[in-house]
């Protein structure tokens, strides 16, 4: 095998398939990343037991053929080459990489023990790269972090018709996201027809794909009972599904009568970071909404903060609720939006952050007591 190659697009394809790879593993070709060159395209593909990574670049092929080496040593090396032509070939037991005067050998890891790549899952629809990216973005900040319960530790992505949710929870939060797609066929019947899905998708996993797509237009999303894959030109990943189902949201997100306080979230986050200065561990953040603004506290005794701001309430004279402050950033942090709507039901009650009234973002907060 022998290619020629721009520095920059080596890179960055190595890059992309390398995020599959796993940090430790005990089968030695799991940490590779395979090399293909053939009719005027290198092919870079990684994977390990849970997902996997393939991309396609232009490349002048001198000599079609196959190496593997290993991944992170490989990026290594391309985050050094100096820019401008790179030239790539075996030689011997080992894959030369030049640039420039810096010239690197890797040893060829062995070809007949790497696994196949898995195929993709049957077709399921397009949905808009940016608009996925920013979607998966706003529910992963509610997602679990203990692996003890795996499924929390997922996104949920339910398919209805043209409609697509994406929901995460760690049980003390809840965000749920709504987006449009295109399903496979586009036409109505078709749509009625195909049953739509719900499954969970490892929320890490899912974060590295929607962030590395983020450019890449209109993506194909490809679905089974065991996988979820997605491809765009040139790359295509999969990951496995997550065993187990998330709470459902629709009870939980119903309040029934409430207070609707609005505020802009900017002057908000700014706010909850300085007064949480004075919060001790996971003390909470006191707001206090009256028919004209939001009053916020933190601490304790002689060590406090407050701010006042502006806010409108409606549904009640006044409303005092209290969130841990990490929670609450995260959640304001999700919105892109100027204004804010909290929903409402009193302390120690929960409480729905949404982006306006038609509920495409929100976020649902356990109020917890607020201070004395």
């Amino acid at each position: 095998m022998e290619f020629r190659i721009d520095s920059s697009d080596l890179t960055d394809a190595v890059a992309w398939a390398a995020r599959v790879l796993p940090a430790r593993s005990p089968v030695p070709v799991l940490g590779g990343l395979l090399l293909e060159a053939r009719d005027g395209r290198l092919r870079v593909s990684g994977l390990d037991y849970e997902a996997s990574a393939r991309i396609e670049v232009e490349a002048e092929t001198v000599r079609e053929g196959k190496a593997l080496v290993l991944g992170r040593r490989l990026l290594d090396i391309c985050k050094v080459l100096p820019r401008g032509p790179v030239e790539g070939a075996i030689e011997g037991a080992r894959l030369s990489v030049t640039g420039g005067d810096a010239r690197f050998g890797l040893s060829l890891l062995p070809l007949d023990d790497y696994p196949a790549q898995p195929g993709l899952p049957a077709f399921r629809g397009v949905v808009d790269a940016e608009a996925f990216a920013a979607a998966v973005g706003q529910v992963a900040v509610a997602a679990g972090r203990d692996d003890s319960l795996p499924v929390l530790t997922g996104i949920r992505l339910a398919l209805d018709g043209t409609k697509m949710t994406l929901a995460a929870t760690d049980r003390y939060r809840y965000a749920v996201r709504a987006l449009e797609w295109k399903p496979e066929g586009g036409d109505e019947a078709a749509v009625a027809d195909d049953g739509g899905a719900d499954v969970v998708v490892p929320a890490r996993r899912l974060v590295e794909i929607a962030r590395s797509l983020t450019s890449a237009g209109p993506v194909r999303l490809a679905l089974d009972g065991g996988s979820i894959g997605f491809e765009s030109d040139g790359t295509r990943t999969t990951t496995r599904l997550l065993d187990g189902r998330l709470p459902r949201h629709d009870k939980l997100f119903s309040l029934g009568e409430h207070a609707v306080a609005v505020t802009e979230r900017a002057p908000l986050v700014e706010a909850v970071k300085r007064v949480a200065v004075v919060a001790e561990g996971d003390s909470p953040v006191q707001l206090a909404f009256t028919g004209d603004a939001v009053h916020l506290q933190a601490g304790y005794e002689d060590d406090v903060a407050s701010q006042r701001l502006p806010a409108s309430l409606d549904g009640a004279e006044a409303m005092t609720v209290a969130f841990n402050p990490g929670y609450l950033l995260d959640a304001l942090g999700s919105f892109g939006t100027d204004t804010v709507r909290f929903q409402l039901l009193g302390p120690g009650q929960r409480a729905l952050i949404t982006d306006r009234a038609d509920g495409v973002h929100q976020h649902l907060l356990m109020s917890v007591k607020p201070l004395v």
